[in-house]
C-alpha cells in the first residue's frame, strides 16, 4: 500500500518549515493540504512558502487557480491522489503539508464526495439569497438546522463550502462528513504540530504584523476591488476583514485586530477539527524541545515499515 506523511496543526505553528525539512531528509516532494494557497497572487495573506524555499522541493497545488476560479474538495482528493501515485512512481515520499481539514481527510477516510448529481439549481440560488439578505451567519444557522454534525468539520468562515455541504445532505440525506468508499486508499502518517494557547496566540499576531509590514494592504485591496469576481478568494481570512478600511468605515488598527482575532478562533476551530476527526500522532513544539527528532523517528519507522 502507498505510504504518505501528513502534517497537520493550526495556523503558524510551523508546518511549513516541517514539512521542508523532513521533505529534504526523506527525499519528499509536497502537496498543500491548503484551500487557499492554491490562488495565484494571494501570497502573503495565505502565508505560502517563499519562493525560495518553493526551489528547495518540489511543491504542488500551490499556485494552480486565478482567483475567479472555483475550486472544491473533490478537485483537491482528485489531484492529489494522482499526484499521490505519480511521486511514487518517481520514487520518492510524498508530504500533505496543510491545515485544511477536510482536504486531508477527504484523503485519509476516502470519503465520497459526489457529483453533479448533489447539486441542485434551485437549492443553490436559495443559499445564494440567504447569503445575500443575511450574510454568512445566515447559511451557518441553516447548516446547523440541517447538518448539525457538519459543525465542527468544515470551515465555517467560507460561504461556499456551508453551501455544499446543505447540498449534499439535501439532495443524498448523508452528511458531507460521514460519506465513505470504506476502502484505503494509502497508509497514512498523520503528523500534528501544536502549541500551548498563549505561545499560539502570539506566534498568530506576530505573523499577521510581519503581513501588514510585507505589503497585506495591497493584496487584499486588489481582492477587494475584484471581490464580486471572486466568490471564494474574497472570504479568505486576512482578506475579508481588510474591507472596512478600503470603505473608509473602520480604522486600520481595527481591522488588523479582527484578522488576529479570526485567525485565533480560526486556529481553535483546526484543533477541534484534527482532534475530532483524524487519528493524528501529536507533538507540542513548547514542551518537547526535541520534537523534530521524535518526529524524525516516527517517519523513518513508518517509511521502513
Amino acid at each position: 500500500m502507498q505510504k504518505v506523511v501528513a502534517i497537520v496543526g493550526p495556523t503558524a505553528v510551523g508546518k511549513s518549515a516541517l514539512g521542508l525539512k523532513l521533505s529534504q531528509k526523506f527525499s519528499g516532494e509536497i502537496i498543500s493540504g491548503d484551500s487557499m494557497q492554491i490562488y495565484r497572487g494571494l501570497d502573503i495573506g495565505t502565508a505560502k512558502d517563499s519562493k525560495a524555499e518553493l526551489k528547495l522541493v518540489k511543491h504542488y497545488l500551490v499556485d494552480i487557480c486565478d482567483v475567479d476560479q472555483r475550486y472544491t474538495v473533490k478537485d483537491f482528493q482528485t489531484n492529489a491522489l494522482h499526484l499521490i501515485d505519480e511521486i511514487i512512481k518517481e520514487n520518492k515520499n510524498p508530504f500533505i503539508v496543510g491545515g485544511t481539514g477536510f482536504y486531508l481527510n477527504s484523503l485519509v477516510k476516502n470519503l465520497e464526495l459526489g457529483g453533479d448529481s448533489t447539486t441542485d439549481p434551485d437549492l443553490r440560488e436559495k443559499l445564494l439569497l440567504i447569503e445575500k439578505e443575511q450574510g454568512i451567519q445566515g447559511l451557518q444557522s441553516e447548516l446547523e438546522n440541517t447538518d448539525p454534525e457538519a459543525l465542527n468539520s468544515i470551515d465555517m468562515d467560507n460561504p461556499r463550502r456551508i453551501m455544499r455541504a446543505i447540498e449534499v445532505y439535501k439532495t443524498t440525506g448523508k452528511s458531507i462528513v460521514s460519506q465513505q468508499n470504506g476502502d484505503d486508499l494509502a497508509e497514512f502518517c498523520i503528523i500534528g504540530l501544536t502549541d500551548d494557547r498563549e505561545q499560539l496566540y502570539n506566534r498568530i499576531n506576530s505573523r499577521v504584523d510581519k503581513m501588514i509590514e510585507m505589503g497585506l494592504l495591497d493584496e487584499a485591496k486588489s481582492v477587494f476591488e475584484n471581490q464580486d469576481n471572486i466568490p471564494q478568494a474574497k472570504n479568505g481570512i486576512g482578506y475579508k476583514e481588510l474591507f472596512p478600511y478600503f470603505e473608509g468605515k473602520a480604522e486600520l488598527e481595527d481591522c488588523v485586530s479582527e484578522i488576529k482575532k479570526n485567525s485565533r478562533h480560526f486556529a481553535k476551530r483546526q484543533m477541534t477539527y484534527f482532534r475530532n476527526q483524524m487519528d493524528v500522532d501529536w507533538y507540542n513544539i513548547t514542551d518537547e524541545p526535541d520534537y523534530q527528532v521524535k518526529i524524525e523517528h516516527k517517519v523513518t519507522d513508518f517509511l521502513q515499515k
